[in-house]
């Protein structure tokens, strides 16, 4: 009787574990973003077109900070799901990790202690709390290779009609060096942005692009 018991005891806990493995491997395939193989762009317009609507993707970067008194070398990544963003760069001394997110103008920082601070105008918030700062408002599209559509700005192109830079918010954009980072279409690979105060350099070692 009691080796009867058992054995219905182990099968009802080998039908759980099997049942358990069968949700975690649900909710893992439910999450899974199906990637995106970009199409050929073809010239400047149809490029700006394509990349101005893009709004699901995201890329790893290494980023090198300068200002007149300080710097730091550290991680990018950046992640963009429709008007919502997340920023987390990892590195500065004394600093750690942090986290920018928002939508619209909403923006929240989050410090490596985890304290949250809603921010207002977020490359002065960062330069007055930090003592650097990094082109958050227009940086979505500039790492794309496009101006930001929401500014006037002036545009130089390569020969191979890519963009070569810009001056755009009161920033300079040169972006150098273009690669398939795996989206399936040259992407901007190294670029600066430097203001009167700032100069942000970017490694964009990997794009990813979802549907």
């Amino acid at each position: 009787m009691c080796a009867s018991a058992g054995s219905r005891r182990a099968i009802s806990f080998l039908r759980q574990a099997a049942l358990l493995a069968i949700i975690v491997a649900a909710s893992g395939c439910a999450t899974q973003r199906e990637t995106l193989t970009l199409p050929d762009l073809g010239g400047w317009a149809a490029r700006t077109g394509f990349l101005a609507g893009a709004d699901k993707f995201e890329f790893a970067a290494r980023i090198g900070v300068k200002t007149t008194d300080d710097g730091f070398n550290g991680k990018l990544r950046w992640i963009q799901d429709g008007a919502a963003f997340e920023a987390t760069v990892g590195g500065p001394l004394g600093v750690g990790t942090v986290r920018i997110e928002g939508e619209g103008d909403a923006v929240v920082l989050t410090d490596n202690d985890g304290a949250r601070t809603e921010l207002g105008d977020v490359e002065t918030d960062l330069l007055l709390r930090y003592g650097w700062t990094i082109p958050v408002s227009s940086l979505r599209y500039w790492a794309l290779g496009i101006p930001d559509p929401e500014a006037p700005a002036e545009t130089r192109f390569h020969a191979d009609g890519l963009l070569a830079s810009l001056e755009q918010r009161g920033w300079t954009v040169i972006i150098s060096h273009y690669r398939d980072g795996g989206a399936g279409q040259p992407m901007p690979y190294r670029l600066s942005a430097s203001n009167a105060g700032t100069r942000v350099r970017i490694v964009i070692d990997k794009w990813l692009f979802f549907e």
